[in-house]
């Protein structure tokens, strides 16, 4: 339940960058969120692994955390405008 929330935290924040950014700057917010989110996913993942999970879980769990919204956000990018 939890990953679904940060997912779904992650997406809404994404779309709301998106949809609140001029279209020339959105490739570079677009990198400053995949910092930040890597940053989230980061601190997200010692947490994990501080109330005793595997690593090897652990890193399957956080690269769907991260890549969601990510790739979402790039994708809406780069073909965004053109499928609207």
């Amino acid at each position: 339940m939890r990953t679904l929330l940060i997912i779904a935290l992650g997406v809404a924040a994404v779309l709301l960058l998106l949809r609140y950014c001029p279209v020339a700057r959105r490739a570079p917010a677009m990198v400053g969120f995949s910092l930040v989110w890597l940053a989230v996913c980061a601190w997200n993942l010692s947490v994990g692994l501080s109330h005793g999970h595997a690593l090897g879980e652990e890193l399957l769990v956080h690269a769907v955390l991260f890549g969601v919204p990510v790739a979402l956000g790039w994708w809406r990018v780069r073909w965004g405008d053109a499928a609207a």
